[in-house]
């Protein structure tokens, strides 16, 4: 009874597989990117970062005051601000500063992109369920004791241990899901799995800026890492007790080149320096430098730039509904469109969606509060189709044996650069100003990946990668496997008369 019910059901494992995965790497991404919206709270529990002169009426608004409160250099100013003799600023931390980057940026970068490496190695080698289970467990424990730590070093160091958890999802989920989705829903599975990083982000506005002042049992943002870090747990534990490992597949090019003898012999380092897996490389690290950089200072420009409108809901729902809705559609796209033009019609839509959500991310920077959420809107629905359809194209042009471990390499290059650049936001906007350092790290830096995945277009080799012919349709020719690049169709259909022809010639003899 239960076996056939097993058997009924078959069909919703891989969907099952699809979403535990992409909800354990939300519940991560939340933990990673928690710190953006919860730092000013952190900070003046901790006190690391900028103390600077900030309003603390939420009556008032810019307009009622006679001073704003940031014009003040100093406490004793800054205090002496009123309205009918009622302070209305206080000089304490901001969240921002140093302190502040590091914390954000290269704790958790420098950790999670050498690990990362590692756990891709591994991957190919060993059981990528039960290593991706117990890294969830590890990552879901840090964000747990994040949650009760007093001094900054504490905070710092757990950061480093969530991203070793963390390090993990990518390459192993990547490996998992190509080993059970077929090409035609490729970039959609991945966009969706992918998608985690800007579900993470999203949910973490919400759960970062209201449950804070609710202060639940006397946590305060104690409370939301706790919250976070249990359920992540849980879904830590399905991971490694309702998940099986599928059986590793070769899938675009790399099936299609099985009958070379020497594929076994590629290594990652040839992966790795071929012109097009390098063009690519360095295009999506600028582009990550782009969306980290408005990740890790969003809701705070908000909040300093437009104090009197409370935008935390508007920009999960930014995040979450039109993010999605991007994601998707630019997965089905890329996946109608491989169908037909191959590879290179992925690399096409990747260059073109960057390229029209950029000035629209100006928009979101330059604009009043109503027109930055509409142009953030638009510009997410084209910037978020990126990643799936980015990854879709990677485990599509490398080996089987080193697809995990390329995966590790390909994320420890892009976070490298992408995850650490946004530091330099820090003193750059003490030079020319917060939002024009968001005018070149996060609006330029769009602009500058979508023309090198433009360039990339032209490394990619065109055509669809067709499936090699079965022996049946060779008339007898078994256990031949050809590459759609190498022989066309008058090709085999040549191979074909040529086999009769011998045939019959052998029987004569």
């Amino acid at each position: 009874m239960m076996l056939e019910i097993r058997q009924k059901i078959a069909f919703l494992y891989p969907t099952y597989v699809l979403a535990i995965v992409s909800i354990g790497y939300v519940l991560g991404e939340l933990g990673h990117y928690m710190i953006g919206v919860t730092s000013k709270a952190i900070a003046m529990d901790l006190h690391y970062g900028d103390i600077t002169c900030q309003l603390n009426n939420t009556e008032l608004y810019l307009s009622d005051l006679p001073v704003v409160c940031s014009d003040a250099n100093n406490s004793d100013t800054c205090l002496s601000l009123s309205i009918d003799d009622e302070p209305y600023c206080e000089w304490t931390y901001n969240g921002l500063g140093l302190d502040y980057q590091i914390l954000a940026g290269p704790s958790f970068i420098a950790v999670f992109t050498v690990v990362g490496v590692i756990m891709g190695y591994l991957a190919d080698k060993f059981n990528r369920v039960k290593m991706l289970g117990i890294a969830s467990v590890v990552f879901s424990i840090a964000i747990i004791v994040s949650g009760s730590v007093t001094e900054y070093w504490h905070l710092v160091l757990l950061r480093m241990v969530m991203a070793a958890g963390e390090s993990a999802c990518n390459p192993l989920s990547t490996g998992i899901l190509s080993d059970i989705f077929p090409e035609e829903k490729r970039a959609l599975v991945m966009s969706i799995f992918n998608w985690g990083i800007y579900g993470g982000y999203g949910i973490a506005f919400p759960v970062g800026r209201y449950i804070p002042p609710l202060n639940a049992w006397g946590l305060g943002w104690r409370v939301c890492y706790y919250g976070a870090g249990i359920v992540a747990l849980i879904f830590a534990f399905l991971t490694i007790f309702t998940l099986k490992e599928p059986e590793r597949q070769s899938i675009g090019e790399d099936a299609a080149a099985q009958a070379n003898p020497d594929a076994k012999k590629v290594t990652i380092w040839t992966v790795m320096s071929e012109p097009r897996v390098i063009m690519l490389c360095l295009a999506a690290s600028i582009r990550h430098c782009g969306g980290m950089c408005f990740a890790y200072n969003c809701d705070l420009y908000y909040q300093i730039y437009f104090p009197d409108y409370d935008l935390g809901w508007w920009l999960f729902a930014v995040t979450i509904v039109v993010g999605s809705i991007g994601v998707v559609v630019g997965g089905v796209i890329s996946d109608k469109f491989v169908a037909k033009m191959g590879i290179r019609s992925r690399v096409i839509i990747l260059a073109a969606s960057q390229l029209i959500a950029t000035p629209f991310a100006f928009g979101s920077v330059y604009c009043e509060p109503l027109g930055a959420i509409i142009t953030l809107g638009i510009s997410y629905f084209f910037a978020e189709m990126w990643f799936g359809i980015l990854f879709a194209i990677l485990v599509e042009i490398v080996p089987l044996h080193v697809r995990s471990t390329t995966v590790g390499v390909f994320l420890f290059v892009m976070n490298n650069i992408g995850g650490n650049l946004p530091i330099a936001v820090e003193p750059v906007s003490k030079a020319i100003g917060y939002r024009e350092s968001l005018y070149i790290f996060y609006v330029a830096f769009y602009l500058i990946s979508s023309l090198m995945f433009f360039f990339t277009v032209f490394l990619m080799p065109g055509g669809v990668q067709a499936p090699p012919p079965t022996s049946k349709e060779l008339n007898g020719v078994d256990n031949v496997m050809y590459s759609h690049d190498e022989v066309t169709l008058p090709t085999i259909t040549s191979m074909v008369k040529n086999t009769k022809r011998t045939g019959t010639e052998s029987s004569r003899l």
